[in-house]
């Protein structure tokens, strides 16, 4: 079976390469624009593994982190968090709250990021 990959990103472009590189390396892949519209999907089909956007429109990645947290259904899920927002105390929250990872996007190729996503997924 599939692993099934939840991608919380409001970057268009993103989400459609993201998309198409999972896919390409066998994952399926969803995909919300926004924290909440991210909550809803993780409780609905319980991914292996969410990456995570810390800068997203109206509440951020941190708030979806510790809404994560409350929720039992969905706090045991891995969170990656992949931004450009290089804020250390942004990034000493996040792993605060759990997140696996913390990668800043410029630093990585698509090809990397997947690579180290196999890695939390085996």
């Amino acid at each position: 079976m599939k692993k099934k990959i939840l991608l919380i990103e409001d970057e268009k472009v993103l989400v459609e390469m993201y998309n198409e590189k999972f896919s390409e390396a066998g994952y399926e892949i969803i995909s919300a624009f926004e924290a909440r519209e991210g909550l809803k999907l993780a409780k609905k089909e319980k991914p292996d593994l969410i990456i995570l956007d810390i800068l997203l429109p109206r509440e951020d990645g941190i708030f979806f982190l510790k809404e994560q947290k409350k929720d039992p259904e969905i706090a045991s899920i891995p969170v990656v968090a992949l931004s450009n927002y290089d804020n250390p105390e942004a990034k000493r929250e996040a792993l605060d709250l759990g997140v696996k990872d913390y990668l800043i996007k410029t630093d990585f190729t698509p090809q990397e990021i997947i690579e180290k996503v196999k890695e939390y997924l085996s």
